[in-house]
């Protein structure tokens, strides 16, 4: 519908300039991914203050609002909020030809936007765990080309080699695999919830010396199954320790010492920035 694309043109420009990203692809992207084609048929319901809202009718122009759209209501899963994924998107800045992992994929309209934006030559594996959404996900990106859809626990199958690792599923800290999986000068991007009162996003991106981790804003997910809960002996920080957190380390590689924020078995987190003259780390 005509009224649809105009009112999907104003959200992308919206998200663009709200989420203050130079690059005009992500309006681009934005304006050429059809949300409705993620969610099912409507009417839709969206989170609004503590209840719920029904669109009054099965028109796209109600999504295209910076608002969470319901996919299991149960399970508490929704769409996502399209401007925090906006300005997630361009801290993690995706270039073309590079390997995208999508950690909790859902139904995969973010999944598209990421693919976009790695064109032409760049490909994204996305993981989601809950098989009815994958299988959604799978069906709604059929005509993408250059996506792969896996039904699995990204914790307990390691992402491949990848440039950007996205992350939509709370951690108590990232699986070593993962940043075992960062590329140099990869970048990831993960919801940091070591406690129920913690809860941080945070962008990582592999150095030729370790790997620089800035916090950078609130951040609220579901948790990832196998990687939520702390283990017993684990140091947790405070909301105000965490952050101050500037790199994150492979226990195997360096042993937590007394700039540690905060402690998870295989890795730790430092309020150590790294400097480009540190001595190289063997990853």
């Amino acid at each position: 519908m005509a009224g649809s694309d105009d009112a999907r043109k104003f959200y992308a420009r919206l998200m663009a300039a709200q989420a203050r990203w130079a690059d005009p692809r992500i309006e681009q992207v934005f304006a050429s991914v059809p949300r409705e084609a993620f969610l099912g048929p409507g009417p839709w319901t969206v989170f609004a203050g503590d209840g719920r809202i029904e669109t009054p009718k099965a028109d796209p122009a109600y999504i295209y609002q910076n608002v969470l759209v319901v996919l299991d209501a149960d399970k508490g899963i929704n769409n996502g909020e399209p401007l925090l994924h906006a300005m997630w998107i361009g801290k993690v800045d995706p270039k073309p030809g590079e390997h995208v992992t999508h950690i909790g994929a859902g139904t995969g309209y973010y999944t598209a936007l990421l693919s976009k934006l790695v064109e032409p030559g760049g490909v994204v594996m996305a993981f989601e765990l809950e098989a009815g959404l994958a299988a959604r996900a799978k069906a709604n990106l059929a005509r993408y080309g250059n996506i792969e859809v896996v039904q699995a626990d990204a914790v307990a199958n390691a992402p491949p080699p990848s440039d950007v690792i996205y992350v939509n599923a709370g951690v108590a800290a990232p699986p070593a695999a993962w940043l075992k999986a960062l590329k140099p000068g990869g970048r990831m991007i993960f919801p940091w919830r070591p406690s129920e009162t913690v809860g941080l996003a945070v962008l990582i991106t592999r150095l030729e010396n370790g790997f620089a981790c800035r916090p950078f804003m609130g951040s609220w997910f579901i948790p990832c199954v196998g990687a939520s809960v702390a283990e017993a002996g684990a140091k947790i920080p405070t909301r105000e320790r965490a952050a101050r957190t500037r790199s994150i380390w492979l226990s195997k590689d360096k042993a937590p010492d007394r700039t540690a924020t905060a402690v998870f078995g295989d890795v730790w987190f430092s309020s150590r920035a790294i400097r480009a003259d540190s001595p190289r780390q063997k990853f």
